[in-house]
C-alpha cells in the first residue's frame, strides 16, 4: 500500500480519528451500513471531499484487494494555513511573496512549482481544495524535498482568499497571455503570483480578482508554456525586480 492511500474500514476510520489529513474519500455508492456511515460522518466533519463510486472503480484503485468499500487518499505532508505563510514572511522581515495555483491538477506540475517556490524565496503556496492536486507522494518526490520546507495552504475559495489578502496589503498578478508584458510591470512589494491550469489558464472569477495580468513574451511557433515553467519565469522576474529594488534602498534580499 502506498503512503498516500489507505484501504479498508478500520484503517480508514483510524486515519480520520488520528487526525491525519485525508484529501479524498472514495466510498462504494449505495453502501450505507454502520461502519461506512461512521466513516462518512467523520469525513463530513473534516470537510473531506467524498466521491461515491462503483465497485469496479474501487477494485481498479485498490492496491491490496481489501478495500471493503472505502479508500482514503491522505496527504504526504501536513498543510499549513495562510496565516502560517504570512508569519514566515514576517519572521524573515520580507514583504510576502505567495504563489497561488488555480486548478493545477497534475501532481508533477504542483511538485515542480513547490520546488521553484522554495528556490525563488516564495514564502508559501496556496491551492484550492477542489479540482486541484493535493500533497501526494508524487508531489513530494517531484518537489525534490521542497514540500518539507515551503508551506502549502489549502483553501475553500481562492478568489475569497485573494480578497482577504488584498485587505492585508497584498496585490496580485496573474499569468495570462492577453496581459501586459511582465517586463513592463512593477512586480515589487507584497505580492501574490497566480498561475492557472495548462488547459484553461486562470479562471475568469479568479482573474477578475487580480490587480494585474502579466504575459510572458513568446517568439516560438506554439502558444503556451507548461504551467510550472510559466511559474518559474514569472517568479524569477519577481526575484529580479526585488533584488534590484533592494539594491537601490540598501536592503538585503536573497532568493
Amino acid at each position: 500500500m502506498s503512503s498516500e492511500q489507505i484501504e479498508g474500514r478500520n484503517p480508514v476510520l483510524e486515519a480520520f480519528r488520528s487526525g491525519r489529513t485525508v484529501d479524498k474519500l472514495f466510498a462504494l455508492d449505495g453502501c450505507m451500513d454502520g461502519p461506512v456511515r461512521t466513516i462518512l460522518r467523520e469525513a463530513k466533519k473534516q470537510d473531506t471531499i467524498i466521491r461515491y463510486v462503483n465497485k469496479e472503480r474501487l477494485d481498479q484503485m485498490s492496491e491490496t484487494g481489501m478495500h471493503q468499500g472505502v479508500i482514503a487518499q491522505v496527504s504526504a505532508s501536513e498543510y499549513a494555513t495562510v496565516e502560517d505563510i504570512l508569519r514566515k514572511a514576517e519572521e524573515k522581515g520580507e514583504p510576502p511573496f505567495l504563489i497561488l495555483l488555480d486548478e493545477i491538477e497534475d501532481p508533477h506540475n504542483l511538485g515542480a512549482i513547490i520546488r521553484t517556490a522554495n528556490l525563488a524565496g516564495a514564502h508559501g503556496v496556496i491551492i484550492p481544495k477542489r479540482r486541484a492536486a493535493g500533497l501526494t507522494s508524487v508531489v513530494a518526490r517531484t518537489s525534490a524535498g521542497a514540500i518539507h520546507y515551503t508551506p502549502v495552504a489549502r483553501v475553500n475559495n481562492l478568489g475569497q482568499t485573494i480578497t482577504e489578502l488584498q485587505k492585508k496589503g497584498l496585490w496580485f498578478v496573474c499569468a495570462d497571455m492577453s496581459g501586459e508584458c511582465m517586463y513592463d510591470l512593477d512586480l515589487t512589494g507584497p505580492i501574490g503570483l497566480v498561475i492557472g491550469s495548462e488547459g484553461d489558464g486562470v479562471s475568469r472569477l479568479v482573474r477578475e480578482k487580480c490587480d494585474l495580468t502579466a504575459s510572458i513574451p513568446m517568439k516560438g511557433d506554439i502558444d503556451s508554456l507548461n504551467a510550472s515553467v510559466s511559474c518559474g519565469i514569472l517568479a524569477y522576474e519577481i526575484v529580479r525586480q526585488r533584488m534590484a529594488a533592494a539594491k537601490k534602498t540598501g536592503e538585503n534580499f536573497h532568493a
